[in-house]
């Protein structure tokens, strides 16, 4: 399960911006997950609970935004939702496309606290 690496990896990303923020707490994060990034956000949250305990993300609210896979066809152009994996184009019917978004596996925002309350966006 690599969702279990992926949480470790955020933890580090929280911790090196609250360290950046000169921040001693995490309130929130919003993590932006790609419909086709091969990430199942069930296998997510359930590894999210169990690696952030003891960490600067313990307490944080959690936000997992899914992010609809958009595809552009690389034989006639066509821009469309793309659900399965080598799903068709609709307009020409070929399988080879460029994916505009839904690969992505990104941290959005972290809200921290110190001294005073900063925001921070990425």
């Amino acid at each position: 399960m690599h969702e279990l690496s992926l949480v470790l990896n955020i933890i580090d990303i929280a911790e090196e911006e609250m360290k950046k923020a000169n921040a001693h707490c995490v309130e929130a994060i919003e993590l932006e997950v790609g419909s086709m990034s091969g990430v199942e956000i069930d296998a997510l949250s359930f590894s999210w609970d169990a690696a952030v305990k003891d960490t600067v993300l313990e307490n944080a609210d959690c936000t997992i935004n899914q992010v609809q896979a958009i595809a552009k066809c690389c034989h006639c152009g066509c821009e469309y939702c793309v659900h399965e994996p080598y799903e068709p184009c609709p307009a020409c019917n070929e399988v080879l496309v460029e994916y505009l978004k839904g690969k992505e596996l990104r941290v959005k925002s972290l809200v921290v606290s110190s001294s005073e309350i900063s925001k921070l966006k990425f």
